[in-house]
């Protein structure tokens, strides 16, 4: 799967693609706009990566304050909200490879 094809499913799909790991489950339910069952995946994630996806649902949800805590954690710069799409693509390239 690339960036690309996560990216479509969301747009298109009822359902994340079986056998996604849970990070790429959050990041499809992100960019499906549903933030709430991304976030309930994103804080049962304890590595740097899981930290980076809740930092994006944070700044996606305006909270700058606090996705700045979760940027800390992942060992990441913190990125404005204008820059909401671009993390996103950076996560999911960090995850599977480039688009």
């Amino acid at each position: 799967m690339t960036v690309s094809d996560l990216k479509r499913s969301a747009a298109a799909d009822a359902a994340p693609p079986a056998g996604l790991s849970p990070e790429l489950q959050a990041l499809w339910f992100t960019k499906a706009g549903r933030w709430e069952q991304a976030h309930n995946i994103a804080q049962d994630i304890s590595t740097r990566t899981g930290s980076w996806i809740h930092a994006l649902l944070h700044l996606i949800e305006g909270d700058t304050g606090n996705a700045g805590y979760w940027f800390h954690r992942a060992g990441r710069s913190a990125v404005g909200t204008g820059q909401i799409d671009a993390e996103w693509e950076r996560i999911a390239a960090d995850l599977l490879g480039p688009a």
